[in-house]
């Protein structure tokens, strides 16, 4: 366990108060692969290699994502203790685990709807239930819209018949393809259906139903069942589904993407609506590339998300504060001269 320390003008309090906030972010499989390391003028953001999941996400492009959504938490903290972030994002090529640096850029009070947002952090839950039938009105669906824009990204809602029957498709496509490799089955395993005292993936009470049989949405079974039979429960007829894409594409958009997503899932939550995610059609690079094509975007899909509205559900397991710290060395020779710090 490490010690949390003070930074950025602020008590060690406010700071743990920063990283809790942080992270409850989502990530892939509930792997929350962010760490800290903070200094009394900057908190760093990393990415923590030892929990990738490298056979779904070879390049990492999840994991970068799942840290932009902590920053925008991060940032959201800060905002609500009335500062004002500075942030960059992958400022040092010679560090690739960095993903960003955060400042305290001066005294600036929260707007209204950043405090909303703030308070919709520990309420924010992924929603793997059956929702009901009635969707989320078109009011609603504008301000999620708003909110990726906020963030320099757009959400496309699916809502032509054709479209929607070629998305079920790719998204049965994708689990099918999944399903058939061994070190997927075994990585999912890992953080799925996981038992008492895990900080970290998915319970399996959290996991979630499948949908009966003759249903053509396949979810991603987070049970710990060891085939892809699908299960008897009753889901939504038709479930309003949205494509999250990006203006641009590599590392430091991924990051962008996260704070995107997370400003989606935020302002949803303030709505009273429930989201979950339809990931295989990402993760797979044929059938993400054939989404591209439908929707009609110039960039890669980066989210498929299903919202509607849904009973409670119970949060998933978070990792200590102190556990998020990186710990404080002694810089090297070495490490001044290449750079690293």
């Amino acid at each position: 366990m490490n010690a949390i320390p003070s930074a950025l003008g602020l008590t060690a309090g406010q700071i743990e108060h920063l990283l809790e906030t942080a992270g409850r972010a989502p990530s892939l499989h509930n792997t929350q692969p962010w760490r800290f390391r903070i200094t009394p003028q900057v908190i760093e953001l990393h990415c923590d290699p030892a929990r990738a999941v490298p056979v779904i996400d070879p390049g990492g492009r999840e994991m970068r994502i799942a840290c932009g959504a902590a920053l925008f938490n991060l940032s959201l903290a800060l905002h609500g203790l009335d500062v004002r972030p500075t942030i960059t994002i992958l400022p040092d090529p010679a560090r690739p685990t960095l993903i960003a640096t955060v400042r305290n850029g001066g005294h600036k009070l929260a707007t209204p709807e950043q405090r909303e947002l703030l308070r919709a952090v520990p309420r924010r839950r992924t929603n793997r239930q059956p929702f009901t039938d009635t969707g989320p009105t078109l009011g609603e669906l504008q301000a999620l819209r708003r909110a990726a824009l906020a963030e320099a990204a757009w959400l496309h809602v699916v809502q032509e018949p054709a479209e929607r029957d070629r998305l079920q498709d790719l998204a049965a496509e994708a689990h099918r393809q999944q399903m058939t490799d061994p070190a997927f089955r075994e990585e999912i395993r890992r953080w799925t259906a996981t038992g008492p005292g895990r900080d970290d993936g998915v319970p399996a009470a959290a996991g979630g139903p499948l949908p009966a049989p003759q249903r053509r949405w396949l979810l991603r079974d987070f049970r710990g069942h060891d085939t892809d039979e699908p299960g008897v429960s009753q889901f939504e007829e038709n479930p309003t589904v949205a494509v999250l894409t990006a203006h641009l594409t590599g590392d430091r958009a991924d990051v962008q993407v996260g704070k995107a997503l997370e400003r989606v899932l935020l302002t949803a939550t303030v709505a009273g609506l429930a989201v979950s995610f339809l990931s295989q059609v990402i993760e797979v690079p044929r059938t993400r590339e054939e989404l591209r094509r439908l929707v009609g975007g110039t960039r890669p899909p980066q989210a498929v998300l299903r919202i509607g509205r849904g009973y409670p559900v119970n949060a998933t397991p978070r990792r200590p504060v102190a556990d998020l710290i990186e710990p404080e060395r002694e810089l090297t020779v070495t490490d001044l001269g290449t750079g690293r710090r």
